[in-house]
Protein backbone atom coordinates (compact mmCIF):
# COMPACT_ATOMS: atom_id res chain seq x y z
CA UNK A 1 0.00 0.00 0.00
CA UNK A 2 1.32 3.41 -0.95
CA UNK A 3 0.18 6.85 0.21
CA UNK A 4 1.23 9.70 -2.06
CA UNK A 5 2.93 12.53 -0.19
CA UNK A 6 1.17 15.72 -1.27
CA UNK A 7 3.03 18.00 1.14
CA UNK A 8 6.37 19.60 0.36
CA UNK A 9 8.55 20.48 3.32
CA UNK A 10 10.57 23.69 3.19
CA UNK A 11 13.85 24.39 4.93
CA UNK A 12 12.15 26.82 7.34
CA UNK A 13 9.68 24.13 8.44
CA UNK A 14 12.37 21.56 9.35
CA UNK A 15 12.69 21.35 13.14
CA UNK A 16 16.24 20.83 14.36
CA UNK A 17 17.82 21.26 17.81
CA UNK A 18 20.90 22.68 16.10
CA UNK A 19 19.11 25.74 14.75
CA UNK A 20 18.05 26.62 11.22
CA UNK A 21 19.54 24.75 8.31
CA UNK A 22 21.89 26.52 5.91
CA UNK A 23 20.18 26.95 2.55
CA UNK A 24 23.60 26.80 0.81
CA UNK A 25 24.28 23.27 2.04
CA UNK A 26 24.78 20.74 -0.76
CA UNK A 27 22.08 18.37 0.50
CA UNK A 28 19.60 21.26 0.68
CA UNK A 29 20.54 22.25 -2.87
CA UNK A 30 19.95 18.70 -4.10
CA UNK A 31 16.58 18.57 -2.33
CA UNK A 32 15.51 21.74 -4.12
CA UNK A 33 16.84 20.54 -7.47
CA UNK A 34 14.57 17.48 -7.84
CA UNK A 35 10.79 17.89 -8.32
CA UNK A 36 9.83 15.00 -6.05
CA UNK A 37 6.08 15.04 -6.60
CA UNK A 38 6.46 14.76 -10.36
CA UNK A 39 7.82 11.21 -10.08
CA UNK A 40 5.78 10.16 -7.05
CA UNK A 41 2.96 8.58 -9.05
CA UNK A 42 5.17 6.40 -11.24
CA UNK A 43 6.92 5.10 -8.15
CA UNK A 44 3.56 4.49 -6.45
CA UNK A 45 2.28 2.36 -9.35
CA UNK A 46 4.59 -0.47 -8.25
CA UNK A 47 2.71 -1.01 -4.99
CA UNK A 48 -0.66 -2.44 -4.12
CA UNK A 49 -3.34 -0.02 -2.90
CA UNK A 50 -5.26 -2.28 -0.52
CA UNK A 51 -2.72 -4.67 0.99
CA UNK A 52 0.18 -4.43 3.42
CA UNK A 53 1.71 -1.60 5.38
CA UNK A 54 2.28 1.80 3.73
CA UNK A 55 5.35 1.80 1.52
CA UNK A 56 8.23 4.22 1.96
CA UNK A 57 7.81 7.43 -0.01
CA UNK A 58 9.67 8.17 -3.21
CA UNK A 59 11.65 11.08 -1.80
CA UNK A 60 12.96 8.97 1.05
CA UNK A 61 13.94 6.12 -1.29
CA UNK A 62 15.54 8.30 -3.98
CA UNK A 63 17.24 10.57 -1.47
CA UNK A 64 18.77 7.56 0.28
CA UNK A 65 20.19 6.24 -3.00
CA UNK A 66 21.67 9.66 -3.77
CA UNK A 67 23.34 9.74 -0.35
CA UNK A 68 24.71 6.24 -0.80
CA UNK A 69 26.09 6.96 -4.26
CA UNK A 70 27.71 10.27 -3.31
CA UNK A 71 29.28 8.93 -0.11
CA UNK A 72 30.22 5.45 -1.46
CA UNK A 73 29.31 3.96 1.93
CA UNK A 74 27.72 0.62 2.70
CA UNK A 75 24.03 0.36 3.52
CA UNK A 76 24.73 0.23 7.25
CA UNK A 77 27.01 3.27 7.08
CA UNK A 78 24.43 5.20 5.05
CA UNK A 79 21.87 4.60 7.77
CA UNK A 80 24.30 5.92 10.38
CA UNK A 81 25.00 8.98 8.21
CA UNK A 82 21.28 9.74 7.98
CA UNK A 83 20.79 9.38 11.73
CA UNK A 84 23.69 11.74 12.47
CA UNK A 85 23.11 14.39 9.77
CA UNK A 86 20.05 16.71 9.83
CA UNK A 87 20.74 17.86 6.26
CA UNK A 88 20.47 14.28 5.01
CA UNK A 89 17.23 13.88 6.95
CA UNK A 90 15.87 16.98 5.23
CA UNK A 91 16.89 15.52 1.86
CA UNK A 92 14.91 12.31 2.41
CA UNK A 93 11.82 14.30 3.44
CA UNK A 94 11.74 14.16 7.22
CA UNK A 95 10.05 17.09 9.00
CA UNK A 96 12.23 17.09 12.11
CA UNK A 97 15.57 15.78 13.30
CA UNK A 98 15.48 12.33 14.84
CA UNK A 99 18.03 9.88 16.20
CA UNK A 100 15.82 6.89 15.33
CA UNK A 101 16.31 5.10 12.02
CA UNK A 102 13.49 6.17 9.67
CA UNK A 103 13.44 2.72 8.03
CA UNK A 104 15.21 -0.62 8.20
CA UNK A 105 18.65 -1.02 6.65
CA UNK A 106 17.36 -3.90 4.53
CA UNK A 107 14.98 -1.48 2.80
CA UNK A 108 17.89 0.15 0.94
CA UNK A 109 18.32 -2.97 -1.19
CA UNK A 110 14.60 -2.78 -2.00
CA UNK A 111 15.02 0.85 -3.07
CA UNK A 112 17.43 -0.32 -5.78
CA UNK A 113 14.72 -2.68 -7.04
CA UNK A 114 11.85 -0.19 -7.01
CA UNK A 115 13.77 2.73 -8.58
CA UNK A 116 14.76 1.27 -11.92
CA UNK A 117 17.28 2.36 -14.50
CA UNK A 118 14.47 3.65 -16.74
CA UNK A 119 13.11 5.88 -13.95
CA UNK A 120 16.56 7.35 -13.31
CA UNK A 121 17.08 7.95 -17.03
CA UNK A 122 13.79 9.84 -17.18
CA UNK A 123 14.80 12.09 -14.28
CA UNK A 124 18.21 12.60 -15.86
CA UNK A 125 16.63 13.69 -19.13
CA UNK A 126 14.18 15.97 -17.35
CA UNK A 127 16.68 17.78 -15.14
CA UNK A 128 19.70 18.00 -17.43
CA UNK A 129 18.19 18.15 -20.92
CA UNK A 130 19.92 21.45 -21.66
CA UNK A 131 16.75 23.51 -22.10
CA UNK A 132 17.21 25.33 -18.81
CA UNK A 133 20.23 27.08 -17.40
CA UNK A 134 22.80 25.13 -19.43
CA UNK A 135 21.59 26.57 -22.72
CA UNK A 136 24.23 29.24 -22.25
CA UNK A 137 26.91 26.55 -22.33
CA UNK A 138 25.70 25.36 -25.73
CA UNK A 139 25.78 28.86 -27.11
CA UNK A 140 29.27 29.42 -25.76
CA UNK A 141 30.54 26.32 -27.55
CA UNK A 142 29.63 27.69 -30.96
CA UNK A 143 32.47 29.20 -32.91
CA UNK A 144 30.34 31.94 -34.42
CA UNK A 145 28.32 32.95 -31.36
CA UNK A 146 27.83 36.71 -31.08
CA UNK A 147 27.53 39.01 -28.12
CA UNK A 148 24.39 39.38 -26.05
CA UNK A 149 23.64 42.84 -27.39
CA UNK A 150 20.48 43.89 -29.12
CA UNK A 151 22.34 44.26 -32.42
CA UNK A 152 23.59 40.69 -32.12
CA UNK A 153 20.04 39.49 -31.46
CA UNK A 154 18.79 41.27 -34.59
CA UNK A 155 21.53 39.78 -36.76
CA UNK A 156 20.88 36.26 -35.42
CA UNK A 157 19.32 34.06 -38.16
CA UNK A 158 15.84 32.70 -37.59
CA UNK A 159 16.66 29.25 -38.96
CA UNK A 160 17.83 26.66 -36.45
CA UNK A 161 21.39 25.55 -37.21
CA UNK A 162 23.54 22.85 -35.72
CA UNK A 163 24.85 23.84 -32.31
CA UNK A 164 27.03 22.33 -29.62
CA UNK A 165 29.28 19.29 -29.40
CA UNK A 166 28.35 15.70 -28.65
CA UNK A 167 30.97 13.43 -27.10
CA UNK A 168 30.54 9.67 -27.41
CA UNK A 169 32.38 6.78 -25.80
CA UNK A 170 31.81 3.48 -24.02
CA UNK A 171 33.19 1.96 -20.85
CA UNK A 172 32.78 -1.10 -18.68
CA UNK A 173 31.39 -1.05 -15.14
CA UNK A 174 33.09 -4.09 -13.53
CA UNK A 175 31.12 -6.16 -11.06
CA UNK A 176 32.48 -7.28 -7.71
CA UNK A 177 33.40 -10.85 -8.60
CA UNK A 178 36.56 -12.92 -8.24
CA UNK A 179 38.65 -13.31 -11.36
CA UNK A 180 37.05 -16.32 -13.05
CA UNK A 181 39.06 -19.39 -14.02
CA UNK A 182 37.58 -22.63 -15.31
CA UNK A 183 38.91 -24.77 -12.48
CA UNK A 184 37.75 -22.37 -9.76
CA UNK A 185 34.27 -22.09 -11.28
CA UNK A 186 33.88 -25.85 -11.50
CA UNK A 187 35.13 -26.33 -7.94
CA UNK A 188 32.63 -23.74 -6.67
CA UNK A 189 29.87 -25.46 -8.63
CA UNK A 190 30.83 -28.81 -7.12
CA UNK A 191 30.71 -27.44 -3.56
CA UNK A 192 27.28 -25.89 -4.13
CA UNK A 193 25.98 -29.14 -5.63
CA UNK A 194 27.22 -31.05 -2.59
CA UNK A 195 25.28 -28.73 -0.28
CA UNK A 196 22.15 -29.28 -2.39
CA UNK A 197 22.66 -33.07 -2.16
CA UNK A 198 22.93 -32.83 1.62
CA UNK A 199 19.76 -30.74 1.82
CA UNK A 200 17.78 -33.12 -0.38
CA UNK A 201 19.11 -36.17 1.49
CA UNK A 202 17.50 -35.00 4.72
CA UNK A 203 14.16 -34.76 2.89
CA UNK A 204 14.30 -38.12 1.11
CA UNK A 205 14.98 -40.05 4.32
CA UNK A 206 17.38 -42.51 2.64
CA UNK A 207 19.72 -44.34 4.96
CA UNK A 208 22.72 -44.08 2.61
CA UNK A 209 23.87 -40.68 1.33
CA UNK A 210 24.87 -40.53 -2.35
CA UNK A 211 28.62 -40.95 -2.84
CA UNK A 212 30.14 -37.65 -4.04
CA UNK A 213 33.90 -38.20 -3.45
CA UNK A 214 34.06 -34.69 -2.03
CA UNK A 215 37.22 -35.23 -0.01
CA UNK A 216 39.07 -36.68 -2.98
CA UNK A 217 37.83 -33.83 -5.24
CA UNK A 218 38.96 -31.25 -2.67
CA UNK A 219 42.46 -32.76 -2.42
CA UNK A 220 42.91 -32.78 -6.20
CA UNK A 221 41.73 -29.18 -6.45
CA UNK A 222 44.12 -28.00 -3.71
CA UNK A 223 46.99 -29.91 -5.32
CA UNK A 224 46.32 -28.02 -8.55
CA UNK A 225 45.90 -24.50 -7.15
CA UNK A 226 49.15 -24.79 -5.19
CA UNK A 227 51.05 -24.93 -8.47
CA UNK A 228 52.48 -21.50 -9.23
CA UNK A 229 52.50 -21.84 -13.02
CA UNK A 230 50.60 -24.96 -14.07
CA UNK A 231 51.11 -26.23 -17.60
CA UNK A 232 48.35 -26.63 -20.15
CA UNK A 233 48.24 -30.38 -19.61
CA UNK A 234 47.77 -29.91 -15.86
CA UNK A 235 44.99 -27.37 -16.44
CA UNK A 236 43.12 -29.67 -18.84
CA UNK A 237 43.50 -32.59 -16.42
CA UNK A 238 42.16 -30.54 -13.50
CA UNK A 239 39.20 -29.30 -15.57
CA UNK A 240 38.39 -32.86 -16.64
CA UNK A 241 38.48 -34.08 -13.04
CA UNK A 242 36.15 -31.34 -11.80
CA UNK A 243 33.80 -31.90 -14.75
CA UNK A 244 33.47 -35.56 -13.77
CA UNK A 245 32.64 -34.68 -10.16
CA UNK A 246 30.08 -32.07 -11.23
CA UNK A 247 28.45 -34.52 -13.66
CA UNK A 248 28.15 -37.17 -10.94
CA UNK A 249 26.61 -34.69 -8.50
CA UNK A 250 24.06 -33.48 -11.06
CA UNK A 251 22.96 -37.09 -11.65
CA UNK A 252 22.50 -37.63 -7.92
CA UNK A 253 20.40 -34.44 -7.65
CA UNK A 254 18.20 -35.48 -10.58
CA UNK A 255 17.46 -38.80 -8.85
CA UNK A 256 16.69 -37.06 -5.56
CA UNK A 257 14.37 -34.53 -7.23
CA UNK A 258 12.34 -37.38 -8.69
CA UNK A 259 11.48 -38.34 -5.11
CA UNK A 260 11.17 -34.95 -3.43
CA UNK A 261 9.97 -32.85 -6.36
CA UNK A 262 11.36 -29.55 -7.63
CA UNK A 263 9.60 -27.56 -4.90
CA UNK A 264 11.85 -29.15 -2.29
CA UNK A 265 14.53 -26.58 -3.12
CA UNK A 266 14.31 -22.90 -2.34
CA UNK A 267 14.21 -20.31 -5.10
CA UNK A 268 17.88 -19.42 -4.62
CA UNK A 269 18.97 -23.08 -4.74
CA UNK A 270 16.85 -23.69 -7.84
CA UNK A 271 18.45 -20.73 -9.63
CA UNK A 272 21.91 -21.91 -8.60
CA UNK A 273 21.18 -25.39 -9.95
CA UNK A 274 20.04 -23.99 -13.29
CA UNK A 275 23.15 -21.82 -13.52
CA UNK A 276 25.42 -24.75 -12.69
CA UNK A 277 23.78 -26.92 -15.36
CA UNK A 278 24.46 -24.24 -17.96
CA UNK A 279 27.99 -23.74 -16.64
CA UNK A 280 28.69 -27.47 -16.90
CA UNK A 281 27.45 -27.60 -20.50
CA UNK A 282 29.64 -24.62 -21.45
CA UNK A 283 32.75 -25.98 -19.74
CA UNK A 284 32.28 -29.46 -21.21
CA UNK A 285 31.87 -27.99 -24.70
CA UNK A 286 35.00 -25.86 -24.37
CA UNK A 287 36.97 -28.81 -23.00
CA UNK A 288 35.93 -31.12 -25.80
CA UNK A 289 36.51 -28.58 -28.59
CA UNK A 290 39.68 -27.19 -26.97
CA UNK A 291 38.46 -23.60 -27.12
CA UNK A 292 38.33 -20.82 -24.55
CA UNK A 293 35.22 -18.94 -25.63
CA UNK A 294 31.54 -19.75 -25.81
CA UNK A 295 28.38 -17.72 -26.32
CA UNK A 296 26.86 -16.21 -23.15
CA UNK A 297 29.72 -17.51 -21.07
CA UNK A 298 29.05 -17.67 -17.33
CA UNK A 299 31.87 -16.22 -15.23
CA UNK A 300 30.10 -16.10 -11.85
CA UNK A 301 27.61 -18.51 -10.32
CA UNK A 302 26.23 -15.92 -7.89
CA UNK A 303 25.90 -13.34 -10.70
CA UNK A 304 25.16 -15.31 -13.88
CA UNK A 305 24.24 -12.13 -15.79
CA UNK A 306 27.84 -10.86 -15.74
CA UNK A 307 29.74 -11.31 -19.01
CA UNK A 308 33.38 -10.81 -20.04
CA UNK A 309 33.90 -7.54 -21.92
CA UNK A 310 37.07 -7.35 -24.02
CA UNK A 311 38.38 -3.79 -23.67
CA UNK A 312 42.02 -4.10 -24.74
CA UNK A 313 43.26 -1.78 -21.99
CA UNK A 314 46.82 -1.90 -20.74
CA UNK A 315 45.93 -2.81 -17.16
CA UNK A 316 42.99 -5.12 -17.95
CA UNK A 317 42.45 -6.67 -21.36
CA UNK A 318 39.16 -8.20 -20.21
CA UNK A 319 36.72 -6.76 -17.68
CA UNK A 320 33.69 -8.50 -16.21
CA UNK A 321 30.57 -6.38 -15.94
CA UNK A 322 28.17 -4.26 -17.94
CA UNK A 323 29.12 -2.29 -21.04
CA UNK A 324 27.82 1.28 -21.00
CA UNK A 325 27.60 3.70 -23.93
CA UNK A 326 27.50 7.33 -22.79
CA UNK A 327 26.96 10.65 -24.54
CA UNK A 328 28.32 13.81 -22.93
CA UNK A 329 26.95 17.31 -23.59
CA UNK A 330 28.30 20.34 -21.72
CA UNK A 331 29.57 18.06 -18.96
CA UNK A 332 26.23 16.27 -18.46
CA UNK A 333 26.31 12.51 -19.08
CA UNK A 334 23.44 10.46 -20.53
CA UNK A 335 23.43 6.66 -20.67
CA UNK A 336 22.53 5.65 -24.23
CA UNK A 337 22.81 1.89 -23.79
CA UNK A 338 23.55 -0.46 -20.91
CA UNK A 339 23.95 -4.13 -21.73
CA UNK A 340 25.64 -7.09 -20.08
CA UNK A 341 26.48 -8.64 -23.44
CA UNK A 342 29.36 -7.28 -25.48
CA UNK A 343 28.23 -5.13 -28.41
CA UNK A 344 29.78 -2.84 -30.99
CA UNK A 345 29.45 0.75 -29.80
CA UNK A 346 29.66 2.18 -33.32
CA UNK A 347 25.94 1.39 -33.69
CA UNK A 348 25.12 3.91 -30.94
CA UNK A 349 26.21 7.04 -32.83
CA UNK A 350 23.02 7.57 -34.83
CA UNK A 351 20.65 6.92 -31.86
CA UNK A 352 22.76 9.27 -29.70
CA UNK A 353 22.62 12.05 -32.30
CA UNK A 354 18.85 11.63 -32.68
CA UNK A 355 18.48 11.77 -28.89
CA UNK A 356 20.48 15.01 -28.95
CA UNK A 357 18.09 16.37 -31.57
CA UNK A 358 15.08 15.36 -29.47
CA UNK A 359 16.63 16.80 -26.33
CA UNK A 360 17.76 20.21 -27.64
CA UNK A 361 15.75 20.74 -30.81
CA UNK A 362 18.72 20.78 -33.22
CA UNK A 363 21.57 18.56 -34.34
CA UNK A 364 25.07 18.99 -32.90
CA UNK A 365 27.66 20.93 -34.81
CA UNK A 366 30.30 18.26 -34.13
CA UNK A 367 30.47 14.71 -32.81
CA UNK A 368 33.71 13.85 -31.01
CA UNK A 369 34.28 10.10 -30.93
CA UNK A 370 37.14 7.66 -31.26
CA UNK A 371 38.10 5.60 -34.27
CA UNK A 372 35.54 2.80 -33.86
CA UNK A 373 32.65 5.22 -34.50
CA UNK A 374 34.07 6.44 -37.82
CA UNK A 375 32.61 3.85 -40.18
CA UNK A 376 31.10 4.69 -43.56
CA UNK A 377 27.50 4.56 -42.37
CA UNK A 378 28.13 7.02 -39.53
CA UNK A 379 30.18 9.31 -41.78
CA UNK A 380 27.41 9.39 -44.39
CA UNK A 381 24.81 10.13 -41.72
CA UNK A 382 26.84 12.99 -40.25
CA UNK A 383 27.55 14.45 -43.70
CA UNK A 384 23.85 14.33 -44.57
CA UNK A 385 22.91 16.32 -41.46
CA UNK A 386 25.80 18.78 -41.62
CA UNK A 387 27.63 17.33 -38.62
CA UNK A 388 31.40 17.31 -38.37
CA UNK A 389 32.66 13.89 -37.24
CA UNK A 390 36.03 14.07 -35.54
CA UNK A 391 39.05 12.33 -36.99
CA UNK A 392 40.80 12.17 -40.36
CA UNK A 393 39.07 11.28 -43.58
CA UNK A 394 38.93 7.75 -44.95
CA UNK A 395 41.38 6.65 -47.59
CA UNK A 396 44.96 7.56 -48.36
CA UNK A 397 46.30 10.63 -46.53
CA UNK A 398 46.64 13.70 -48.79
CA UNK A 399 50.09 14.72 -49.99
CA UNK A 400 49.56 18.30 -48.87
CA UNK A 401 48.21 18.54 -45.31
CA UNK A 402 45.80 21.36 -44.59
CA UNK A 403 46.94 23.14 -41.42
CA UNK A 404 43.38 24.10 -40.50
CA UNK A 405 42.17 20.49 -40.73
CA UNK A 406 45.17 19.29 -38.74
CA UNK A 407 44.51 21.92 -36.08
CA UNK A 408 40.84 20.90 -35.93
CA UNK A 409 41.78 17.25 -35.49
CA UNK A 410 44.04 18.18 -32.59
CA UNK A 411 41.28 20.24 -30.97
CA UNK A 412 38.78 17.39 -31.38
CA UNK A 413 41.24 14.90 -29.94
CA UNK A 414 41.84 17.07 -26.87
CA UNK A 415 38.10 17.74 -26.57
CA UNK A 416 37.45 14.02 -26.09
CA UNK A 417 39.37 14.17 -22.81
CA UNK A 418 36.19 15.44 -21.16
CA UNK A 419 34.32 12.15 -21.51
CA UNK A 420 37.39 10.14 -20.50
CA UNK A 421 37.64 12.35 -17.43
CA UNK A 422 33.95 11.75 -16.73
CA UNK A 423 34.57 7.99 -16.68
CA UNK A 424 37.52 8.55 -14.37
CA UNK A 425 35.39 10.68 -12.06
CA UNK A 426 32.74 7.98 -11.90
CA UNK A 427 35.22 5.20 -11.19
CA UNK A 428 37.21 7.11 -8.60
CA UNK A 429 34.45 8.88 -6.69
CA UNK A 430 31.07 7.31 -7.50
CA UNK A 431 31.78 3.58 -7.33
CA UNK A 432 31.70 2.90 -11.07
CA UNK A 433 34.96 0.95 -10.84
CA UNK A 434 33.33 -1.87 -8.83
CA UNK A 435 29.59 -2.45 -8.73
CA UNK A 436 28.85 -3.97 -5.34
CA UNK A 437 25.20 -4.83 -6.06
CA UNK A 438 24.66 -8.50 -6.85
CA UNK A 439 21.33 -8.57 -8.69
CA UNK A 440 21.06 -7.57 -12.33
CA UNK A 441 18.41 -4.89 -11.88
CA UNK A 442 20.07 -3.50 -8.76
CA UNK A 443 23.41 -3.25 -10.57
CA UNK A 444 21.79 -1.35 -13.43
CA UNK A 445 20.25 1.05 -10.91
CA UNK A 446 23.64 1.64 -9.29
CA UNK A 447 25.28 2.36 -12.66
CA UNK A 448 22.54 4.79 -13.65
CA UNK A 449 22.72 6.48 -10.24
CA UNK A 450 26.47 7.01 -10.70
CA UNK A 451 25.96 9.12 -13.82
CA UNK A 452 22.94 10.86 -12.29
CA UNK A 453 24.97 11.92 -9.22
CA UNK A 454 27.78 13.15 -11.47
CA UNK A 455 25.25 15.37 -13.24
CA UNK A 456 23.98 16.62 -9.88
CA UNK A 457 27.54 17.53 -8.88
CA UNK A 458 28.02 19.51 -12.08
CA UNK A 459 24.75 21.35 -11.54
CA UNK A 460 25.83 22.22 -7.99
CA UNK A 461 29.11 23.58 -9.34
CA UNK A 462 27.10 25.67 -11.80
CA UNK A 463 25.07 27.10 -8.90
CA UNK A 464 28.30 27.82 -7.02
CA UNK A 465 29.75 29.74 -9.97
CA UNK A 466 26.56 31.77 -10.27
CA UNK A 467 26.60 32.45 -6.53
CA UNK A 468 30.17 33.71 -6.76
CA UNK A 469 29.19 36.01 -9.62
CA UNK A 470 26.32 37.46 -7.57
CA UNK A 471 28.57 38.00 -4.54
CA UNK A 472 31.24 39.73 -6.63
CA UNK A 473 28.62 41.90 -8.36
CA UNK A 474 27.03 42.95 -5.05
CA UNK A 475 30.47 43.66 -3.58
CA UNK A 476 31.36 45.90 -6.52
CA UNK A 477 28.06 47.74 -6.26
CA UNK A 478 28.62 48.24 -2.53
CA UNK A 479 32.09 49.63 -3.16
CA UNK A 480 30.73 52.04 -5.75
CA UNK A 481 28.03 53.26 -3.39
CA UNK A 482 30.48 53.61 -0.51
CA UNK A 483 33.49 55.13 -2.25
CA UNK A 484 32.06 56.40 -5.51
CA UNK A 485 33.00 55.58 -9.09
CA UNK A 486 36.47 56.67 -10.10
CA UNK A 487 37.15 57.23 -13.79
Amino acid sequence: MYKIDTGQISISEFMSPFGKLDHNNRWVKIAGLIPWQRYEQKYANQFCDDNGAPAIRYRMAMGTLIIKQRTSHSDEEVMQDIIENPYMQFLIGLHEFTTVAPFAVSSISNFRKYITQEMIAEINEDLFDGKKDNNNDIDNNNNNSGSNTEEGAKDKPTTVTNQGELLLDATCAPSNIAYPTDVNLLNEAREKLESIIDELHTQTGDAVKPRTYRNEARRKYLRFVKQRKPRKEAIRRAIKQQLQYVRRDIKHIDKQLQVTGVKALSKIKTEQLQTIRKLYDQQRLMHETKTHSVENRIVSISQPHVRPIVRGKANAAVEFGAKVSVSLVNGYAFVDKLDWEAYNEEEQLIPAVEAYKRRYGFYPEAVLADRIYRNRANRSYCKEHGIRLSGPRLGRPPKVTDKNELRQEQLDSSGRNAIEGKFGEGKIKYGLDRIMARLKDSSETVIAMSFFCMNISRRLRFFLRRLRFVIIFEFNMLCRLEFGVFE
